[in-house]
């Protein structure tokens, strides 16, 4: 009797670690509480400073506070800013997860702005910055309003606009998303920075590089995760796969990753590159690490973002 005393008491720890596990994996689809971030690696510190010179320049243009309503009701919020000059060419950047629209992208802002002279709209995702939600899309639901934001602009700004949509991490899974799910004409390219092949695909990297070699002894909490993801957010993880989808894509793909890339590991890529059926072009940054590419190789991500444009829209 004692014996299956310690048994029942052994199995019940391992059931209450694997739902504890899996619900720690559901809640980073929800909204992020807001806390000074701590950086201490030198590449981060350095980042940071980055970024928040040139988000304080973007702001100091004065770009418009921005918003439209999501297909289940949320108000979700943006920045826009025009073109110096008149352009018809608009660049819809779209953030990763626990990011917002200027600090993914104040680092590439001045590029597409003062280099190319486009417009630039930056999104905020349901459940991040000043969007509103509860629940963190995970690309699944963003990628159906990314599509809102096109209407929105060809609305104001006519029905000859070009849409260039570039995402990074799950904005790229965004952004890929979009691509497969029968864009308007107003979409012409599609930039993807780092993102994953699946939504199940990145939960097991993450898992990986955090349990290391202990990570398959979680594999009951990943189904545990997505169950409560069913439930409480609405939508399966079945909806964010890009990978599985990419044969429906419908314009160019400029596919962009670090070599060194470990969050969401650069093999994805490789598989997403493979799949895809359209013109493609493939940049790897070497010594990258994850959302790293601009900071690594500025120049190099310039021109092959310039060189993928204008091969397929011509020049602006």
């Amino acid at each position: 009797m004692e014996l299956w005393r310690i048994f029942a008491g052994i199995l019940g720890l391992v059931i209450l670690a694997e739902f504890a596990v899996g619900v720690g994996i559901f809640l980073q689809i929800c909204r992020p509480i807001r806390k000074p971030a701590v950086y201490t690696k030198p590449e981060h510190i350095e980042r940071e400073k980055i970024r928040a010179a040139n988000n304080a320049a973007f702001m100091a243009l004065g770009p418009e506070d921005v918003a439209i309503q999501s297909g289940d009701g949320l108000t979700l919020r943006g920045w826009l800013l025009p073109a110096e000059r008149p352009s018809r060419r608009f660049a819809l950047l779209a953030h990763g997860h626990h990011a917002n629209g200027p600090n993914e992208f104040c680092h590439i802002t001045p590029f597409y702005h003062n280099t190319l002279g486009y417009n630039i709209l930056l999104p905020d995702h349901r459940g991040h910055g000043r969007s509103d939600g509860d629940w963190i899309g995970f690309a699944a639901l963003d990628w159906q309003n990314v599509l809102l934001w096109v209407d929105w602009l060809t609305e104001r700004y006519g029905q000859d606009i070009e849409v260039i949509l570039h995402g990074i991490s799950m904005g790229a899974a965004t952004v890929l998303l979009a691509n497969e799910n029968d864009p308007p004409p107003q979409v012409k390219l599609i930039i993807e920075d780092c993102g994953f092949s699946s939504e199940k695909a990145e939960l097991r990297a993450a898992g990986k590089m955090i349990f290391k070699s202990l990570e398959p002894l979680f594999l009951p909490a990943y189904p545990i995760a997505h169950l409560l993801q069913e439930l409480f957010a609405g939508f399966s993880i079945k909806q964010s796969d890009p990978l599985g989808g990419m044969a429906r894509a419908k314009c160019p793909v400029l596919f962009i990753h670090g070599a060194e890339d470990s969050f969401v590991p650069t093999r994805f890529v490789y598989e997403l590159y493979d799949a895809c059926p359209t013109p493609k072009k493939l940049f790897v940054v070497p010594g990258a690490i994850h959302a790293f590419s601009y900071y690594v190789d500025p120049d190099g991500y310039n021109k092959a973002v310039t060189d993928f444009i204008t091969e397929h829209l011509g020049a602006a």
